[in-house]
């Protein structure tokens, strides 16, 4: 996949088969549609070319700042797994959402990458107030020559799988349900400082893991079972999201990863915690005795969730 980030790196094709979305999560849904995306490129012997937005729109125009799924660079490594030719990445401006839906296609698609079909999802909408739909590319496409392919909602148990749901999973601490719209353990990047080494002092030292942007949605507080990637290997542990309730009355929130059998160096390291299953609530115990009791289970139920999702550790 050719990654570029401006009309001008990017040879005009009028065979192009195009998809536009800010995809973040890059869930089933998504998948489906680059998919389709790729298959008629390849039928039509021409180029399958994905434009995304960076930063989310919703950054720029939202009243809040919006908790971010996927990363620019983790967008661009799940996208890169299915296979489209290229991936344009388009810097989102107050001054560009200004455009109209139909500026932006004459100008980056019709004109600028050229274009055979489009792929978009049934729901898409974009430009200016939304004012751009299927039925309004329909349209346009007549106009300029393009044909359009809406796909169908991709559903998981029934349910339409969306970036807003798997957001909601996540704030939930269903992070099993979220795997299942987006076909991933949800996963964090980060680097990890150093703590008070209070970990280390119960018996179970952790990894204090400062994700890699801010803007990255963290899960729920609690204790989840969870694979942590160092130097290209997963391995199995446990992490806990919150302030520490049993030490300090008002802690900030933190991620803290327990490796199982691991006992190597890992200040200084970046790495990836993927969250796997929750195992329990974040709790407040009268003394460190209960805590560590807590743990030790803890870790026994993760010991057994390893054999369980073996085939995730080779």
């Amino acid at each position: 996949m050719n990654v570029v980030h401006t009309l001008n790196d990017i040879a005009f094709d009028k065979h192009s088969v195009v998809t536009v979305g800010t995809f973040d999560g890059v869930h089933q849904g998504h998948q489906e549609i680059i998919r389709e995306a790729v298959r008629r490129a390849k039928a039509r012997e021409g180029r399958s070319v994905v434009v995304t937005f960076e930063p989310h729109p919703r950054e720029v125009l939202g009243s809040r700042s919006i908790q971010l799924l996927t990363t620019i660079e983790e967008r661009r490594q799940y996208l890169s797994e299915l296979n489209p030719d290229v991936l344009l990445v388009v810097p989102f401006t107050y001054e560009f959402s200004r455009q109209s839906f139909r500026e932006f296609y004459l100008r980056y698609i019709v004109n600028g990458i050229g274009v055979s079909e489009i792929v978009e999802g049934y729901d898409h909408h974009f430009g200016r107030d939304r004012e751009g739909s299927i039925e309004v590319l329909v349209t346009l496409g007549k106009e300029f020559g393009f044909s359009v392919v809406a796909v169908k909602p991709f559903t998981v148990g029934g349910e339409a799988v969306s970036s807003s749901r798997v957001r909601e999973y996540l704030e939930e601490g269903q992070v099993e349900s979220a795997a299942q719209l987006t076909g991933r353990s949800y996963a964090l990047r980060g680097s990890v400082v150093r703590g008070d080494g209070r970990g280390k002092q119960l018996g179970y030292p952790t990894a204090n893991v400062v994700p890699s942007s801010p803007k990255k949605l963290v899960p729920k507080n609690g204790v989840y079972f969870v694979g942590v990637r160092v130097d290209d290997r997963l391995r199995a542990g446990m992490a806990n999201i919150g302030s520490r309730p049993t030490f300090t009355s008002n802690g900030a929130r933190s991620i803290e990863a327990n490796i199982l059998d691991y006992d190597g160096d890992l200040y200084g390291k970046s790495i990836e915690v993927h969250f796997v299953k929750r195992l329990r609530d974040e709790q407040k115990f009268t003394n460190p005795q209960e805590l560590i009791d807590q743990m030790r289970r803890d870790q026994q139920q993760s010991v057994k969730l390893q054999e369980e999702f073996v085939t995730l550790f080779r």
